[in-house]
């Protein structure tokens, strides 16, 4: 497990668990907050499939983010030379994909979010092997644009992708530890 103190409490990243997270991860991705997560319609077992077979793919891992213990926050890496983007763009050695998602909630917290992409980042950049970090959110998502800036991200050019739009991203190492102030 991964673990990341912040102001707001700590963040901790273990692996999902298809079976088990499933109900939970369904609650989340249908809900109306997770548009931009294209799964408004799944059904439980859409759910349990579609992170079975992110279990069983070497080159996709999905992590489930707890805020003191309690889901929070999900998150998927991935080979972006095997998954995403195939075809899309060039990898570079040491390119790894993201995805995270923040549960939806009622109590709202000023800055949580922000908090998750950087422990998030944090943990990706735990691994020397990465060397920048690849995202490719719907052009239409303004406000991940804005969270993603505020780590270090920096916009290469849009590519449409078969379900969407999206807005090709980059962050180095570098760019993460200045954006963020922490040390990767």
């Amino acid at each position: 497990m991964n673990t990341t103190t912040t102001d707001l409490g700590t963040l901790t990243l273990r692996p999902l668990d298809p079976l088990k997270d499933a109900e939970l991860v369904h609650s989340w991705v249908t809900h109306p907050k997770a548009a931009f997560w294209m799964m408004q319609d799944a059904k439980l077992e859409d759910v349990e499939r579609a992170y079975m077979e992110i279990a069983a793919d070497e080159h996709w891992h999905a992590l489930l983010g707890l805020h003191d213990g309690v889901p929070a926050f999900l998150m998927e890496k991935y080979d972006p030379a095997h998954r995403e983007l195939v075809g899309l763009y060039e990898p570079q050695p040491g390119d790894v994909g993201m995805h995270f998602l923040v549960a939806p909630t009622d109590r709202p917290v000023h800055g949580f979010t922000r908090a998750v992409i950087t422990a998030v980042m944090a943990h990706l950049f735990e691994d020397p092997g990465t060397v920048r970090v690849v995202v490719e959110p719907d052009v239409s998502n303004k406000a991940v644009h804005a969270l993603n800036e505020a780590v270090g991200f920096v916009p290469d050019r849009e590519i449409q992708k078969p379900e969407k739009k999206a807005l090709l991203s980059f962050c180095t190492r570098e760019r993460f530890v200045a954006a963020a102030g922490v040390s990767a």
